[in-house]
């Protein structure tokens, strides 16, 4: 689908909907192949995979009254009960971008309550659960005021609008595996929305367990924002974009074969690389934690020692998802009670899983 295909048809007559009430659930997502630099209009520079997970999601609830005369946008945001003025310049920003797409946010005053069941701004995707869910709000006020907009439209759309607030929000939408950035290897990818991962995925990834160890639960010195920028004129980029490319290549096969010592070397290989970007940029800066680097040590050591498939990775921040299949869920959970929640920030974790 093109752009021009989201724009509302002016023969196209909303209904008569004066307030109303909607909520959406989404969950966050752990990028396996990072997408790490951006281009203009929240375009990737490199095709990204991710799994969805379960139990870190955001709740939103948008309240809606009809209004008129509106010159700008009407909206108070909510965080968790409190009013967060903070937040609403990026919710104006991604207002204003979004507005080509669904003018009718404009005939409408709107208060968003949202709320997180992880810790915001820790390195565990909150813009992209947190857009996702607004996305879905916005998208499901459309639906009723276009009926006949059909599945496949309002998922793509509402994928189109949150990637519009924060690229890997464009991931969220879908349970699973999803896909954003064109690649010509993933049957109907896209750089203007993400897609559910299109090939049959092995049974050992089903339920697959991520664990996350909140190494810190503040909020990141560096936004994710910044280090996109920073790519821009990054030594490494080109390089970057072409293994990350490649590395898609790579994942859909591994997904599909069950290849987990594969599987293990890509992703590992994705996280460390990432923070390399973080390390070797200009201004350059450290997102991860001593705490973080001891627990990778660890899991080093006892995979070598014990041969099981526990794996991680790490998003933009100190914390570590910890990977593994369904199988061997209790060995591996004994591990971390035992030797890695001391290196946790109150010996804090979330047991999760892949959403499928």
């Amino acid at each position: 689908m093109k752009k021009k295909e989201f724009i509302l048809k002016e023969k196209q007559k909303p209904k008569g909907i004066i307030s109303g009430k909607l909520k959406a659930k989404t969950p966050s997502n752990i990028a396996l192949v990072k997408y790490w630099g951006k281009k203009k209009n929240q375009i990737p520079t490199n095709t990204s995979l991710s799994f969805t997970l379960s139990a870190c999601f955001t709740l939103t609830e948008l309240e809606f009254t009809k209004i008129k005369n509106n010159a700008d946008f009407d909206f108070e945001i909510y965080f968790e009960g409190k009013k967060q003025p903070d937040f609403k310049p990026k919710i104006h920003t991604f207002f204003k971008r979004i507005e080509k797409y669904v003018p009718f946010i404009k005939d409408f005053s709107f208060t968003i309550n949202t709320r997180n069941s992880f810790p915001h701004s820790s390195g565990i995707a909150s813009s992209a659960s947190g857009m996702g869910a607004l996305a879905l709000c916005i998208m499901q006020l459309e639906k009723q005021l276009f009926p006949n907009i059909s599945d496949d439209y309002f998922n793509k759309k509402a994928s189109f609008l949150a990637r519009l607030g924060s690229g890997s929000a464009s991931r969220s939408i879908y349970k699973g595996v999803a896909v954003w950035g064109k690649h010509k290897k993933i049957k109907g990818s896209s750089n203007l929305f993400a897609i559910p991962f299109p090939y049959k995925i092995h049974p050992i990834f089903k339920n697959y367990h991520d664990t996350i160890l909140l190494v810190d639960k503040g909020e990141k010195t560096v936004s994710s924002t910044v280090g996109h920028q920073l790519m821009e004129k990054h030594p490494f980029a080109k390089q970057r974009f072409k293994q990350a490319n490649k590395n898609i290549t790579k994942i859909k096969k591994i997904l599909q074969k069950g290849d987990l010592k594969s599987f293990i070397n890509l992703i590992e290989s994705e996280a460390l690389t990432l923070h390399g970007l973080m390390m070797s940029s200009n201004p350059y800066f450290i997102l991860i934690k001593p705490n973080t680097l001891e627990i990778i040590n660890k899991i080093w050591k006892f995979r070598k020692e014990t041969d099981l498939p526990i794996s991680f990775t790490l998003d933009a921040g100190a914390n570590v998802h910890v990977l593994y299949p369904e199988k061997f869920k209790n060995e591996i959970h004994n591990f971390i009670v035992n030797e890695l929640l001391i290196y946790c920030q109150n010996k804090s974790y979330i047991c999760d899983r892949v959403s499928l």
